[in-house]
């Protein structure tokens, strides 16, 4: 495999991935000015609309980036002599919430615009029959983390910065992590190797860990000791319930995704891969929780 058309290359993960594949393959990027063609031996679709959290995006813009650019370049790809396709979905593609642990074979009910647009998609490349010589691959990662990103551990972090005890360290959950090393690592079997058979996989670190041991880690890498208080729930939920009247930063719906669970089985890939692994989850963060440092 000597050259890869990749979208997408400004966000985190295909900043991340460019470096990683620059010195070994001739890189293209999608310019969404020209027509979309390529010369290439694999096509990596990673150009998407992100989850807002902030809920100012419109259904629209998630289904015209997320589900139609998605068939749009699949279907470039179908019509080209490229042999390998990998497009980056979501486990928010299957469930926004969870009970049990998520596995490629769960009935899936998404909830969010973004979830559905990324289900939309997927439906529409697992409708088309694959020509024979092709190989193509839906990742679904849990939450992708690693230096340089911004997101929802860059905001606790903040918080535990602050040398504010966590107050929530009597709720009990686990939750799934990808790091981005791992994500490299996954993606770089797919395009080196040809024995990996076509389909849907879930891509998340092998241990899921509870938000007490991610404040745990996030004092380790600030050299200190966490501070978690475990105030009992019944007075919690009684706070957060004020929360939902009078508008505080701590409601109902916050204290939910805080403290909820959401476990993700990578089982199906690593059995595919035959390798571990090569990040724990622990490492990964530690590395993450270091970067926000410098």
């Amino acid at each position: 495999m000597s050259s890869i058309f990749i979208t997408g290359t400004s966000g985190f993960v295909g900043s991340n991935l460019k470096g990683f594949l620059d010195a070994s393959y001739i890189i293209s990027e999608f310019n969404r000015e020209k027509e979309l063609n390529f010369n290439a031996n694999a096509v990596i679709h990673l150009a998407g609309k992100a989850h807002d959290l902030k809920n100012t995006s419109t259904p629209y813009e998630y289904y015209q980036v997320n589900t139609e650019l998605t068939k749009k370049v699949f279907d470039a790809f179908l019509a080209s002599e490229a042999q390998l396709f990998i497009t980056l979905s979501s486990v928010k593609a299957v469930a926004d919430e969870l009970e049990g642990t998520l596995t490629e074979e769960h009935f899936p009910i998404p909830i969010t615009h973004y979830g559905k647009s990324k289900l939309l998609a997927e439906q529409y490349i697992l409708s088309k029959e694959i020509p024979k010589g092709k190989r193509v691959y839906i990742l679904r990662p849990c939450m992708i983390h690693g230096p340089g990103n911004k997101g929802n551990l860059n905001l606790l972090y903040k918080l535990v910065s602050k040398n504010i005890p966590w107050p929530l360290g009597a709720f009990e959950n686990q939750r799934s992590f990808c790091s981005i090393d791992n994500l490299m690592f996954v993606v770089r079997e797919l395009i080196e190797r040809e024995d990996i058979p076509s389909g849907v996989y879930n891509v998340a670190d092998d241990e899921s860990l509870s938000t007490n041991e991610l404040i745990g880690l996030i004092a380790q890498s600030q050299n200190r000791n966490s501070a978690i208080l475990k105030i009992a729930k019944g007075v919690i939920e009684g706070v957060a319930s004020f929360g939902d009247k009078l508008h505080l930063p701590l409601n109902s719906e916050r204290l939910h995704k805080l403290t909820s669970s959401y476990v993700v089985s990578n089982a199906k890939i690593k059995a595919a891969i035959g390798k571990p692994l090569p990040v724990s989850s622990k490492e990964g963060l530690l590395k993450t929780f270091e970067s926000f440092n410098s």
